[in-house]
């Protein structure tokens, strides 16, 4: 019998944002894949599960994933977690998930916490539509050419980017897209440090500089205007 593979959502930042299906999963699947055994040990340690761990991340996804198929098509069940939130949600894992899918394996999603509806429903924006671009290049030329062409899409534009550019990405949003755009910082979501900012692009960049703001953070432009 094929065993079968589940997306495990995980918390974000508060230990207590996880599902009791997803508690339940982690306890009774056979082997869990991790992005990074420390991150993964110390969730698990918090809730008290102890589980073979097997690492798949951007080094060594392509022998990995072999791996793990094999693992699956033996009939062993496996979760597979990022270092936070919803797997695969610009984190590695998809060649994986295509494997399991070619060789008909059940691929189960378990919904969870994320970071993109909670900055959305806390921006105060009206998001029926919006555009969610994902994560900027880390090449300053490349990231300022994306944001040129997202000036032409006018729609809510949702924007990710490690927490040490964040500065930068305001000065380039400033510059680029003007400083009076509307955005909003949703910064350190589910976290003691948990921060909406909202205002004009130059307010916001401004905020950043004078608090010298270094976090995780979504960054929500209001592009409609």
């Amino acid at each position: 019998m094929k065993g079968k593979l589940f997306l495990v959502s995980t918390p974000i930042g508060n230990y207590e944002d996880i599902t009791l299906r997803a508690l339940r999963i982690l306890k009774e699947v056979d082997f869990i894949i991790c992005e990074e055994f420390k991150e993964a040990r110390r969730l698990l340690s918090h809730y008290q599960i102890e589980k073979e761990l097997f690492e798949l991340n951007e080094h060594n996804e392509d022998e990995a994933a072999n791996d793990m198929l094999l693992k699956i098509l033996d009939g062993k069940t496996a979760a597979l977690i990022s270092d936070s939130g919803t797997p695969l949600f610009s984190d590695p894992g998809h060649l994986l998930v295509e494997l399991c899918i070619s060789q008909k394996i059940d691929v189960i999603p378990v919904p969870g916490a994320n970071s993109l509806l909670p900055a959305l429903i806390g921006s105060g924006l009206d998001f029926e539509k919006f555009y969610s671009y994902g994560w900027l290049s880390p090449k300053k030329d490349e990231r300022r050419n994306e944001l040129s062409r997202l000036k032409g899409i006018r729609e809510v534009i949702v924007l990710f980017d490690t927490p040490y550019r964040l500065k930068s990405l305001l000065a380039d949003v400033v510059k680029i897209l003007g400083k009076n755009v509307r955005i909003v910082l949703a910064f350190e979501l589910t976290m003691k440090a948990e921060t909406f900012f909202r205002g004009t692009a130059e307010d916001i960049y401004k905020i950043a500089e004078q608090k010298n703001l270094k976090g995780e953070f979504v960054l929500i432009l209001d592009n409609k205007k």
